[in-house]
């Protein structure tokens, strides 16, 4: 495979340029005014499958967003290699806070990319990490140098649960077997410094609704003789972490892996700036739970927060009104042996049962996974460290993410595989955020090191 960075140069242009196209299409899988546009996108994802050397590409439908799937057997005695991705990407809002229209890609150089970054939704998260894996596709089928089977499986529903996904999954195994399952939705440490995502935490993400009179009332009339919603809420979130920001729910801890001394002093030699972590934030101090470092809060340690709140007059101007009612949005972040749903359950009950009198209480689950840990004496992950070796020039360091990707739990219990995150990406890369980002230096090595995975997994399974 020496003639990849012959070929990546040769294509280099073509390459940006396609997932530019692609990142154009607001494929907003959240809001429905996007409908015409998701749909659009799937098919510019089965073109794209199709150009890049797959023999079968359909659009599978579902009772949501559909479902792109394609394959590439070469022969069927070979090892087959799943690759998992997503065509939706989250709202752009806030809009105003873009340097640049969220679906019009820029290219820009910043500190950390020297050498350019896309601007745009969906760059990182998950499009350009995805498209990577088409390129890695295109270069092996164009030079001869596949080495085994290769299915795809990419979903446009990840950024609001995959509740349909898990559907197609349990309905298809025999369409999806595998010998394992490559996603790139992940980050590593820094651009010198590889890492693979060894675990993922799981989530559960529900909504909360106060209501206290039957109307929005004259603050002025009846303020302090009736119950006001948006207090009660602030008080009720309020008493959810406690001075040590210790989450308060009953039970919530009790499944909760506590990892040894040993496995946090490893984790501790992951290179990590504190300053540099707050610079970049621009925060003078972080925030978590008492008897952790910020890497052990946002990776081993379980977190509930508030992603929105809302309620009564918030337009220009001053209305002097008690409002009818209030709401929240609350997602948490769960660690391996943690329930998804019986914390959910666990949390609505909770909730309920702190609400004062004069007003109700209303809680709405809407979707949740489960966490996932990677092991690092397999193959797979023996060939991804390799493939980051040889394109690198350093060995990866595993490190568990915070973040959720809900489905590989479910692609292990149902497929039977295991999943390894090759992930490409920076912390600041800014993803669910204005001014999404991605390293042209990022999306090219993904494109080189892909290849390598193939090249390792084929020869460590003979």
């Amino acid at each position: 495979m020496n003639n990849i960075n012959t070929y990546i140069n040769q294509h280099k242009d073509r390459f940006i340029t396609e997932l530019i196209d692609l990142l154009k299409i607001p494929s907003v899988s959240a809001d429905s005014a996007y409908k015409n546009d998701v749909l659009k996108t799937a098919d510019a994802v089965k073109e794209a499958l199709e150009k890049a050397g797959c023999d079968a590409v359909e659009i599978c439908p579902t009772a949501g967003y559909p479902i792109v799937y394609g394959e590439k057997i070469i022969d069927p005695k070979l090892p087959t290699v799943l690759v998992y991705g997503h065509y939706d990407v989250q709202p752009a809002d806030p809009i105003e806070l873009w340097g640049s229209p969220a679906f019009e890609p820029v290219i820009k150089k910043t500190e950390i990319h020297p050498e350019g970054a896309i601007f745009a939704r969906g760059s990182c998260d998950d499009k350009g990490q995805m498209y990577m894996h088409v390129k890695a596709l295109e270069y092996m089928t164009q030079t001869g140098n596949l080495p085994c089977n290769v299915k795809f499986m990419i979903e446009g529903e990840e950024e609001v649960g995959s509740v349909n996904l898990g559907i197609f999954v349990k309905e298809n195994h025999a369409k999806l077997k595998n010998d394992i399952i490559l996603i790139s939705d992940t980050g590593m440490i820094a651009n010198d410094i590889p890492s693979i995502t060894t675990g993922l935490r799981g989530l559960s993400y529900v909504e909360v609704e106060v209501t206290g009179p039957n109307r929005d009332l004259h603050s002025g009339l009846y303020g302090g003789a009736v119950a006001n919603p948006i207090n009660v809420l602030a008080k009720m979130i309020a008493s959810l972490h406690d001075e040590d920001n210790h989450i308060t729910i009953p039970g919530f801890y009790d499944n909760v892996e506590e990892l040894s001394t040993e496995e946090r002093a490893e984790m501790a030699k992951a290179p990590f700036s504190l300053e540099n972590y707050k610079k970049a934030l621009d925060i003078d101090a972080v925030y978590g739970e008492k008897g952790y470092t910020t890497n052990e809060r946002n990776a081993i340690r379980p977190t509930l927060d508030v992603n929105g709140i809302w309620g009564g007059y918030i337009g220009e101007g001053a209305k002097t009104v008690i409002a009818s009612k209030a709401y929240a949005k609350i997602s948490m972040r769960l660690v391996p042996n943690q329930d998804w749903k019986t914390i959910t359950d666990l949390f609505k009950n909770h909730f309920e049962s702190i609400a004062p009198a004069g007003v109700t209480v209303k809680v709405t689950p809407h979707h949740g996974g489960q966490g996932y840990v990677t092991p690092t004496n397999t193959i797979g992950y023996q060939a991804a460290s390799l493939a980051y070796e040889e394109t690198f020039g350093k060995k990866p360091i595993p490190q568990r993410s915070g973040g959720s990707i809900p489905i590989v739990a479910l692609f292990e219990e149902e497929l039977k595989s295991k999943t390894i995150l090759m992930g490409f990406g920076l912390d600041s890369d800014a993803i669910h955020s204005p001014n999404e980002h991605f390293g042209i230096f990022n999306y090219l090595k993904g494109i080189e090191t892909i290849p390598q995975f193939f090249k390792h997994f084929t020869e460590l399974s003979k």
